[in-house]
């Protein structure tokens, strides 16, 4: 099934995730039909969105018209069998796999044949969640960024039955809705979120050899790499009961690999209740009578430290090159738009040299052990004198 304008898309969850979801669908012209079996929570996102294009109408960004065209655009029930309208429906609920496999199950049966299908999980397989449908050809995982309206990025992850069609289908919708779609096979936490688990994982992995403190490698990170936010400062914001969960997770999916073992000083911290901003504290103290905490602004030191986590993140980068689960460009593409790297991190090795990268990891293998591996493809760009761009 083409899928453009006239396609009556369909969400499940009026969550924050799926809320944002509808509003850009409405936004590209499409009739939305948004389901939460919660009717207090259709309420609430109603409210959120007619506050926000009330501001934006006062604002003078829109017209009192255009917002009240685009909210008409979004039907929102209680009912699943209004999906039968629907061509295209995305799933954005609880990141719970028993939940997710239940709710798909009974949906498939209020939508139509050709009907594709996607599910907002960030962490789950495709082709698990695809194993409850009767026709698992027409669904695929479709991984949008918070806050969506901000951030460009979308993961594009078709199972190993879904129909090509499907995800080229989904692809240019995306770019449609003015997105950068990135195509990512059905790997764990596929490109962005297995990344990202590298950055956070060595920076404990730093702070357990006593190396340094949170706020030292958080400046190394910004002040080397020029990252806008450093490890602990993200991990605080996120949650480290959404953090652990998902390294854990991560670490588990890839049968416990030693790259992404997750970090006991994390759990303590998850343990306590100090879960970051959302408490209150976290690797820092979000109170208003807080002490300043001031960095050890070494730059030999900094150095280091970034040229260990810069060294782990290329390496995870160059595997999912050498094992074909995303093309350069997408990886490229995927951390600076989803994760707001600084740069492409297969540039940076360009720029670093493949050579010096490898030099490091065998230094670290040969004192830490398998973490520290290099990936065969970098080893092979050294001996072959090879880039990955001109």
């Amino acid at each position: 099934m083409s899928l453009n304008k006239e396609t009556v898309v369909g969400v499940l969850g009026a969550g924050k995730m799926g809320s944002a979801i509808a509003e850009l669908a409405a936004v590209n012209g499409h009739r939305v039909i948004l389901v939460d079996s919660k009717a207090q929570a259709l309420e609430g996102s109603k409210e959120k969105l007619a506050k926000k294009m009330l501001a934006l109408v006062q604002k003078k960004e829109i017209t009192e018209e255009q917002s009240t065209a685009l909210q008409e655009r979004i039907e929102r029930t209680t009912s699943l069998p209004r999906f039968r309208e629907c061509g295209f429906v995305v799933e954005a609920i609880i990141e719970d796999l028993d939940i997710k496999k239940k709710v798909f199950s009974k949906m498939e049966d209020f939508v139509k044949a050709d009907t594709v299908i996607a599910s907002n999980t960030s962490s789950f397989s495709i082709a698990s969640i695809s194993s409850v449908l009767r026709h698992p050809e027409r669904f695929l995982g479709l991984h949008f960024f918070n806050p969506i309206p901000l951030m460009p990025l979308v993961e594009v992850i078709p199972s190993l039955i879904s129909k090509s069609s499907v995800a080229e289908n989904t692809y240019k919708l995306m770019n449609n809705w003015g997105k950068a779609p990135v195509l990512s096979k059905d790997t764990p936490g596929f490109i962005v979120n297995r990344i990202t688990r590298i950055l956070y994982s060595e920076a404990l992995r730093l702070l357990e050899e006593n190396m340094a403190d949170p706020a030292t490698i958080d400046w190394a990170v910004m002040e080397f790499g020029e990252f806008e936010m450093g490890p602990f400062e993200q991990m605080d914001s996120i949650g480290h009961d959404v953090d652990y969960k998902a390294s854990e997770s991560i670490f588990e999916q890839f049968y416990y690999s030693p790259r992404f073992k997750p970090s006991i000083t994390q759990l303590r911290l998850l343990e306590a209740g100090l879960l970051g901003k959302k408490s209150g504290h976290g690797f820092y103290d979000y109170s208003t009578d807080k002490e300043e905490i001031v960095p050890y602004a070494d730059d030999e030191l900094g150095a280091i430290i970034f040229g260990r986590i810069i060294s782990m993140l290329i390496n995870e980068a160059c595997e999912l090159v050498f094992f074909g689960i995303a093309s350069p460009e997408d990886i490229e593409q995927a951390m600076v738009k989803g994760a707001n790297y600084p740069q492409g991190l297969l540039l940076w090795c360009d720029e670093i040299g493949a050579n010096n990268i490898v030099d490091t990891l065998e230094e670290l293998q040969s004192a830490y052990g398998q973490r520290y591996q290099p990936s065969p493809l970098l080893k092979k760009m050294v001996k072959d004198g090879k880039r990955f761009f001109d």
